[in-house]
Order: C-alpha cells, then sequence, then structure tokens
C-alpha cells in the first residue's frame, strides 16, 4: 500500500511539473522520406527549437509546445544537412495544420489555424502585390540608369517613393483596422520598421489595452521609445 502512495505520489509530481502543450501542430510534406522537422521560436535574435521529429518514411508530422499568447513560430525542415527551409506562421492555442511539398518547402506551404494567421495570410496577399511592383520598378530603374536619360531616372525614383508611401499606408490602415488582432503591431514590426515614427505612433496608439499588453504590442512600444530617443541624439 505504502510502495503504491509512493508510485502515485511521484505521478503526481511528474504531472504538475510537466508544462502542458497548448499548441499542436500537425501536417504533411509531400515527397519527404527522411528528414527532420523542428518547431522554432524567436527569443530575443535567436530561434530556439520547441520540439522537433525525425520523419522516416510518410512524410507526416506533429509537433507540440507550451504557448503563452499568439505569436509567430517557424517550422524549419532540415533534410539531410542540406539547405535549411523554414515556414512562418502565427500561431495560437489549439491545433494548427501546414501541408506543403518537399520541393517547395516555403512556397506551397498551405496553413489552417489560428484567427490571427488567417488576417496575416489576407495582408499578405495584398502585400506581395506591391512587392512584385517594387520588382519591376527595380528592372526599369535600371535601365533608366544603363540609359542616362535623367528624366527617366528621376520619374522612376518618384514611381518608387510613391509606390512605398502606398505600401505604407496600407498597412497602417489594416493594421489600425484590425487592431483587436495581435497581427497588427507585428505588422509595425515586421513590415514598415523603417517608417516614420509617427506612422508607428498612429498603430500603437489605435491598439486596445489587451493588445497593446501582448508580446508584439509592448515589442512596438520599446521600439518606438528606442526610436525617438535616437532621433533626439
Amino acid at each position: 500500500m505504502k510502495r503504491a502512495s509512493l508510485i502515485l505520489l511521484a505521478l503526481l509530481i511528474f504531472s504538475c511539473g510537466k508544462k502542458e502543450s497548448d499548441l499542436t501542430v500537425i501536417g504533411h510534406i509531400k515527397g519527404l522520406q527522411k528528414g527532420t522537422v523542428y518547431l522554432q521560436q524567436l527569443k530575443d535574435t535567436t530561434l530556439v527549437v520547441l520540439d522537433s521529429l525525425e520523419i522516416q518514411g510518410d512524410g507526416n508530422f506533429e509537433l507540440q509546445s507550451a504557448l503563452d499568447e499568439p505569436e509567430v513560430l517557424y517550422l524549419r525542415l532540415d533534410k539531410n544537412g542540406a539547405e535549411d527551409s523554414r515556414i512562418s506562421f502565427f500561431a495560437n492555442k489549439g491545433v494548427t495544420e501546414i501541408n506543403t511539398t518537399l520541393k517547395r518547402f516555403a512556397y506551397d506551404a498551405k496553413i489552417n489555424g489560428s484567427k490571427q494567421q488567417e488576417k496575416l495570410e489576407e495582408f499578405n496577399a495584398i502585400l506581395s502585390k506591391f512587392n512584385n511592383q517594387n520588382l519591376e520598378l527595380i528592372k526599369s530603374r535600371f535601365e533608366a540608369q544603363q540609359s542616362g536619360n535623367t528624366e527617366l531616372i528621376e520619374a522612376r525614383e518618384l514611381e518608387a517613393k510613391n509606390l512605398l508611401k502606398r505600401k505604407y499606408l496600407y498597412a497602417i490602415n489594416f493594421a489600425v483596422n484590425n487592431k483587436d488582432s495581435e497581427v497588427a503591431p507585428y505588422i509595425a514590426l515586421a513590415e514598415i520598421f523603417d517608417a516614420n515614427t509617427n506612422y508607428l505612433d498612429t498603430i500603437y496608439n489605435a491598439l486596445p489595452k489587451h493588445i497593446a499588453a501582448s508580446k508584439y504590442g509592448k515589442q512596438l512600444d520599446t521600439y518606438i521609445k528606442n526610436r525617438k530617443a535616437e532621433e533626439k541624439n
């Protein structure tokens, strides 16, 4: 009886000490026969591993982790020592499903999970159009420089400035219109961090208290304060 009580006590201590897995990431990597997948989190400037799995044969995976609040995590594939591939996604408690291919690991990713991920994908769909336009402008600016046509060069530079301004305005409007989501401060930090601090202030000041107190809300507040301090010097 005493021995059974000791075993029960040991199991109770172990279960209390073990941190619960709030997040489960499942999925399939088409074409993968052998490799290792890692669930990673950015801490300060370093990516740390939350969970990992060595895949043998079928490309299916399941990873788990504790998660204090919604944040962007990373799914990394290390294939037999080859160059790493990484998928970023906005995680929240519950199940996130990521299906992709070995050949185009990051580009073919289909992610089904949090509401924050849905908002981020909505934002990125328009952002990609701005990025494509920017690539076209880079090409046309190079051609203008090669031609030596001063007026054409100035015209292309003006187009580039206007495109950047439209991108910033889109990001600001999207963040403000979705101020109740952790995606709002994340967009400010990830996409328009080099914008005028007045623009960043516009986003931060629109955040409700619970979003301002989130991981990215607090990071945005600190970043704006540091920027303003640097600008004074």
